[in-house]
């Protein structure tokens, strides 16, 4: 990376979660999604709300707020679905995350983001990339990749009984469907 490239403006989606406001990289965003419901597959982690057909595609939802430590989302007309892709295991790999709500696209100079506090936060510090400022706001930058890319949420989007032995139920089986129809793509 040449030194012009540290220095030019990095561009931002805004999101809000439990009345904070966070912020990641945009290239990391692939789209944003109205939130009407997710198919709820048994046996998986808390933070993880369900999955949803993308155009053809399975891609778990992860509930930020939950991932993060803090309380779960409350589905709400602003509620978001994130499309990101992120890397797991050296792969691409595309996972829907939950937000309050979404802002819009800011850019931030380097210069101007500071690193992570060493205490105080609300979240992990290991998921903070760095704390920014908008106007009279603070943003918490999350490192995606460190919050989505792991808790082997690469086997979820296999197909469903893929690596289970013959006669055994895949861990999906019985998926049971929450909310109203699914994702509009």
């Amino acid at each position: 990376m040449d030194a012009s490239a540290s220095t030019r403006s990095q561009q931002y989606l805004t999101f809000t979660l439990d009345g904070e406001h966070y912020a990641v990289e945009i290239e990391r965003v692939r789209e944003v999604l109205e939130f009407t419901g997710v198919n709820k597959v048994p046996r998986t982690p808390e933070f993880l709300r369900g999955m949803i057909n993308l155009r053809g595609d399975i891609v778990p939802v992860v509930d930020l707020r939950l991932k993060l430590g803090l309380s779960p989302t409350e589905r709400t007309i602003d509620t978001c679905v994130v499309i990101t892709e992120v890397t797991a295991d050296g792969e691409p790999l595309v996972l829907g995350a939950l937000a309050d709500s979404v802002q819009e696209v800011i850019e931030l100079d380097p210069a101007a983001i500071a690193p992570p506090p060493r205490m105080g936060a609300r979240v992990d510090t290991a998921f903070i990339r760095g704390m920014g400022r908008r106007e009279d706001q603070f943003l918490v930058i999350l490192d995606i990749e460190r919050v989505l890319a792991e808790d082997g949420l690469r086997a979820l989007t296999e197909p469903l009984g893929a690596g289970v032995p013959p006669g055994a139920a895949p861990d999906g089986a019985g998926a049971e469907r929450v909310g109203d129809a699914g994702l509009a793509g």
